[in-house]
């Protein structure tokens, strides 16, 4: 009697083993089928270049949580032999990440290749030199002629004229000089006009630098130069004279003028003495 429950209960513990081996079997075949299948499924899309590293990194820990609840299952039913297996199966998954890894690496390096090359355009070297800046000369006018200044710059405040006989603006400066007294061009410069003046009488107008322009009323010749002539500073160009309508009454004098910029500015600031 003690034989055939003896016997009986082998016969039960080796069904058993029979069963959780067959069990055991089935999960590993399901396990290694599922492996394989995300195996070739993600060495596919990473040589198409279709999947980023976030995505791969996702699909894997998908793999692990499975591959984690199924061994963890199989290990209460298997024992050791399911540990053994569950070695094999991250052996696998380690081999196939490290290969997946590698193909990445190596697509993001070509990647990288091309994009420098793409970046990387030769700077064409600049060979032409900048255009130098003008450089600004700075006018000293001379006096030009020698002689007391009689009547003063009075653009605001009025002066009084003896030939008109009224408080009136006075634009220029009043040199005394006797006539046919030379005068000379106060700076470098080329000779705008000569011209009969209404009010001030025989005129020539010197162009300068900076916007700068001279004139000189009142002559009695202008014999030394002609229009468009250049001038050196101290040269030459006309006499003192009595021509002025608006300043007859007056002793022979130069009647002297600078404009800046088209208006005129007390010569008295500029003239170097």
């Amino acid at each position: 009697m003690r034989r055939n429950l003896g016997n009986i209960q082998n016969d039960d513990m080796g069904n058993k083993i029979i069963k959780y081996s067959t069990i055991g079997v089935i999960i590993l075949t399901i396990i290694a089928i599922a492996l394989i299948a995300y195996s070739q499924n993600l060495t596919k899309e990473v040589k198409e270049g279709a999947l980023s590293s976030e995505e791969i990194a996702n699909i894997v820990n998908r793999t692990n949580e499975v591959t984690s609840e199924e061994v963890e299952e199989a290990s209460s039913e298997m024992g050791k032999s399911v540990e053994e297996a569950e070695n094999e199966i991250e052996n696998t998954l380690t081999t196939t990440t490290t290969e997946n890894n590698t193909s990445l690496n190596t697509t993001n390096i070509v990647t990288n290749v091309n994009t420098t090359k793409q970046t990387e355009i030769p700077t064409q070297s600049n060979n032409e030199t900048p255009a130098k800046k003008e450089e600004v000369k700075e006018l000293n006018f001379a006096k030009p002629v020698e002689g007391e200044v009689v009547k003063e710059y009075a653009k605001e405040n009025l002066v009084f004229s003896d030939t008109l006989q009224e408080w009136t603006v006075h634009t220029g400066i009043d040199i005394k000089a006797e006539k046919t007294t030379v005068v000379k061009s106060a700076e470098d410069g080329i000779v705008k006009s000569i011209k009969n003046d209404p009010r001030y009488g025989l005129t020539i107008v010197v162009e300068h630098e900076n916007g700068f322009q001279t004139v000189y009323s009142n002559l009695l010749t202008s014999e030394f130069v002609v229009e468009g002539e250049k001038v050196k500073k101290e040269q030459s160009i006309g006499t003192v004279g009595n021509t002025a309508a608006f300043e007859s009454a007056e002793e022979a004098h130069l009647h002297f003028e600078i404009l800046k910029d088209n208006i005129q500015v007390d010569p008295s600031i500029y003239i170097k003495y």
